[in-house]
């Protein structure tokens, strides 16, 4: 015990000594509970929430009353997760957590321990293997989604996640900003560029793990629906969920995008626009909501990137590194990011600047615990 209390006492240090470290607690923490009575496990949990400063109590009526839900899919990186769970977590909202039916099996299990810490934070019923560019990374969040729709009928907006993810908002900026929503969703959602086609003209087939495609022509869309181009990210109200688990047309339209490249980036995007989706917009492309002006997620693409007097520039340069054209935030970018009306950004990587996360979870847990932060936004 007195070497698993000095390893619960972890909370900021060089990432990689605490990614070990922290994998480490978890797998002991499930060693340790398969070892001792029941009551000692709720000691267990009771000191890693509290080692952790997770938020164990709503901090307003306003939040209380106003839950949401969120699909996390992760692979690897716990620490990063962690992070981003302690962030988020409050005790009136849901959680789901998706882990790569393919990651390590000490990924998994410190995933599982840390879940099972929290009533309101459970793994996914029915994992997948995760695929880059894949259906199955639509199906980890939809699996998620149908879990949450039937564990609670309180949660008012459903916000999708991954492990690289990390908020700019407190809860309860959140949700003072999705009710000024009044009832909309809120995700990139465009007339497809002519470069993007291919994505969804050609049959695609995932071999060995790797999506490839076909020579061979795809069907129209049913009902002959406008494709939109859009983000894997969305923020999207209880009655879009409710749409995507029941409605027949939305049903057709998941199976049609089941053999495309990258559907995550088109159906939700096309959803969106369809008529009689809760919190949808017209298919007309004066509706279109860009990346930039969605609250879903913040991104900085490398090749948007430039100086503010260049027309071609959506935003300054990148201030930490690039994975896939896309930009690892670092310190240097956190006061761009906070001017900006997004709920999160990505992406964020301990590893690659632990800085850029340190500064943001200080500011977050200020702002969540003054009173200033409450005050921000009317409540009428």
């Amino acid at each position: 015990m007195r070497t698993f209390r000095s390893l619960m006492s972890i909370t900021l240090m060089k990432p990689k000594t605490a990614g070990v470290l922290l994998q480490t607690v978890c797998e002991l923490r499930v060693k340790y509970y398969l070892s001792y009575k029941y009551t000692k496990k709720q000691l267990c949990y009771r000191k890693f929430k509290f080692k952790r400063k997770y938020i164990t109590f709503p901090l307003s009526k306003e939040e209380e009353d106003f839950p949401l839900a969120y699909s996390m899919v992760v692979h690897h990186k716990v620490q990063n997760f962690e992070r981003l769970l302690r962030v988020i977590y409050v005790p009136q909202n849901l959680y789901c957590v998706h882990v790569d039916k393919k990651s390590k099996p000490s990924v998994t299990s410190a995933i599982q321990a840390i879940t099972s810490c929290f009533p309101n934070v459970f793994l996914v019923s029915q994992a997948v293997d995760v695929v880059y560019a894949g259906w199955p990374r639509v199906q980890a969040d939809i699996n998620c989604m149908a879990d949450l729709y039937s564990a609670s009928p309180k949660w008012k907006y459903f916000i999708n996640l991954c492990g690289q993810d990390f908020p700019l908002k407190t809860n309860l900026e959140m949700v003072r900003i999705l009710r000024s929503l009044r009832g909309s969703n809120s995700l990139e959602s465009e007339t497809m560029t002519g470069g993007k086609k291919w994505r969804v003209s050609y049959v695609h087939q995932i071999t060995d793990g790797n999506i490839k495609t076909t020579d061979k022509l795809k069907s129209p869309p049913p009902f002959n629906l406008p494709i939109k181009s859009g983000s894997a990210y969305i923020v999207v109200t209880r009655g879009f969920v409710r749409s995507v688990l029941e409605d027949t047309r939305i049903e057709m339209l998941i199976n049609w995008f089941k053999d495309t490249y990258s559907p995550d980036e088109f159906l939700w995007a096309t959803i969106q626009r369809i008529p009689g989706v809760p919190g949808s917009k017209w298919p007309n492309s004066k509706y279109d909501q860009t990346d930039v002006n969605a609250l879903a997620r913040l991104v900085k693409w490398q090749w948007h990137e430039g100086s503010q007097d260049s027309e071609s520039a959506a935003y300054p340069e990148c201030q930490g590194s690039h994975v896939r054209s896309i930009c690892v935030y670092g310190a240097g970018d956190l006061q761009w990011l906070l001017e900006h009306d997004h709920l999160f950004a990505n992406k964020f990587d301990i590893e690659t600047d632990p800085i850029a996360i340190y500064c943001l979870e200080r500011y977050l847990r200020h702002k969540a615990l003054t009173l200033k932060s409450r005050e921000t936004w009317p409540t009428g």
